[in-house]
């Protein structure tokens, strides 16, 4: 009797992978949007009431530029928790496909594809890994793409370029008075998007290639 080795069943990753990509090409317009705001603001200069956070508590009323810099703010607010929760379900779906091309178990256990991102020190680093094996196990021997390294590292500079702004009013103050680093931190975040998508797609690709079979095994001929 032939036998065949049957090639694994894979969880299609296509939907999910369109629905990353999209998402992440939306963080990557509202990140634009954000920064040329951050430029009229910065065009406009300080009025002459001061920042729109006066201390102790008190704001005064915001002006036409800086309502739409907190509209602003809020669209992309949502546009990166969409981009948070499509990237998560697509890395989830590839995380169990490459658990099953090569056979072997995830080198971090599953709660780290969310908590990576959370707990402080290990957020520098695992989502990282768990790309890097992601792309290991589904194109063994295969260097890794570029993308994966630019990726990280833009994601890295944006997110620690967000730590201590603040409210967005004490942002409208940054963007008035020291805007440049405001604009870095935004640079990063969209180019993180940007390369993300071509994350997204080199490791979906990976998974979609056909995979060899075996040949069949002719059964033993008895002897004469």
């Amino acid at each position: 009797m032939n036998e065949l080795i049957t090639p694994p069943t894979l969880r299609p990753v296509r939907g999910t992978a369109r629905c990353a990509v999209a998402a992440l090409a939306l963080a990557a317009v509202a990140w634009t949007v954000r920064a040329l705001w951050q430029i009229r603001l910065a065009a406009s200069g300080m009025p002459a009431s001061g920042p729109p956070d006066q201390g102790d508590g008190r704001h005064r009323p915001l002006n036409a530029l800086e309502n739409g810099y907190h509209l602003v703010n809020a669209l992309g607010a949502v546009a990166a928790l969409l981009c948070a929760i499509t990237f998560l379900a697509w890395l989830w779906r590839v995380r169990d496909n490459a658990h099953a091309l090569s056979g072997q178990p995830p080198r971090h256990a599953w709660p780290w594809v969310y908590a990576g991102w959370l707990v402080p020190i290990a957020n520098l680093w695992i989502p990282r890994a768990i790309v890097v094996d992601i792309h290991r196990a589904s194109a063994p021997g295969e260097r890794l793409p570029r993308a994966v390294n630019w990726w990280w590292g833009l994601w890295l500079v944006g997110v620690l370029g967000e730590v201590g702004l603040g409210a967005t009013d004490k942002v409208i103050a940054r963007a008035y008075q020291h805007v440049l680093p405001l604009l870095v931190g935004d640079a990063a975040a969209l180019g993180a998007a940007l390369t993300g998508i071509l994350v997204v797609r080199a490791l979906t690709a990976a998974q979609q290639r056909p995979r060899p079979t075996a040949p069949p095994r002719q059964a033993a001929t008895p002897p004469r």
